[in-house]
């Protein structure tokens, strides 16, 4: 049975902490390692923290003196892990008690490739009530966003389909990347880019994880004025541009970016939008009405 490793990541997260910490040590998997990070709270979470890690002495607890964000407080916990395979856990969310169980499950039937497994998810509300599924059939029956196994390099650049918090990463998959890139104000699009030119990614069609929504996640801060997350958008592509071998996949990357060249006009981001213009000259994939669009910047 191989050892997992969860980083529990928690800023500011005291009125949904004990009920993601239960969900912890409800999991059906035995042979887990937790890492407790705490990155500078200011509300009532490190207590909690302090008093689940003393009645679990096995459990590590990491309190940062100051914010560093979410890269580099989950670089810091994945650093003290051991974990053939190593969970982001963001202290908002919940795991469903045979989670981890059958995502290591699915590692053994897809093979040593595979070096992400991901699943549905259902969204709740800050009170725990039901919101929707990630995944939801069309009027085909087809689900969307159009989920995607394998070597799925192409279709992380031109969509996005992958739940987040459903994800569980193979350790080395991570080391090879030399973890998440601390320059970033977030982590996925990066991973999903860098891991998945040359690892599979798999999905676990199951519900697995409840991802909350509440004003303060960080799905709801993208695509605002001054968006700090928008300027990682495009450093990534800039990345995912060296990284691709195919025009396939450079079509796939202009669908991506002009996708995001669209929400940074419609928000107002106007250096963005001019940098992700660029983006799609240097990709030779300009069309009228981008042109027109970068005008209005």
């Amino acid at each position: 049975m191989p050892l997992v490793s969860i980083v529990a990541l928690c800023h500011n997260h005291a009125p949904f902490l004990e009920t993601a910490l239960n969900s912890i040590l409800a999991q059906t998997y035995a042979n887990l390692e937790v890492i407790l990070v705490d990155d500078a709270s200011t509300d009532g979470s490190p207590a909690v923290l302090q008093r689940y890690a003393a009645a679990h002495p096995h459990w590590q607890l990491l309190l940062l003196p100051e914010n560093v964000g979410n890269c580099q407080a989950f670089n810091q916990g994945f650093r003290r892990s051991k974990g053939e395979f190593v969970i982001d856990f963001a202290t908002d969310d919940v795991l469903l008690p045979e989670r981890i169980s059958k995502q290591v499950r699915q590692f053994e039937q897809v093979g040593s490739r595979c070096g992400m497994v991901y699943s549905d998810a259902e969204l709740i509300d800050e009170a725990g009530r039901h919101v929707r599924y990630h995944f939801r059939p069309d009027a085909q029956g087809q689900l969307q966003p159009r989920p995607a196994s394998g070597l799925v390099f192409a279709d992380v650049l031109a969509r996005y389909f992958i739940s987040t918090p459903t994800m569980t990463m193979r350790r080395e998959t991570l080391e090879e990347l030399g973890g998440y890139d601390e320059t970033l104000a977030y982590e996925d699009f990066d991973f999903w880019v860098r891991a998945s030119r040359n690892w599979e990614f798999h999905l676990l069609p199951e519900v697995t994880t409840q991802k909350r929504l509440h004003p303060q996640s960080m799905s709801r801060k993208g695509y605002r004025p001054h968006d700090p997350y928008l300027a990682s958008t495009i450093q990534v592509c800039r990345k995912a541009l060296a990284l691709c071998r195919t025009g396939a996949e450079r079509a796939a990357l202009a669908t991506r970016v002009r996708w995001e060249l669209r929400q940074a006009v419609r928000h107002r981001n106007r250096p963005e939008a001019l940098s992700l213009y660029q983006l799609l000259r240097e990709l030779d994939a300009v069309r009228p009405l981008d042109w027109l669009l970068q005008l209005t910047c």
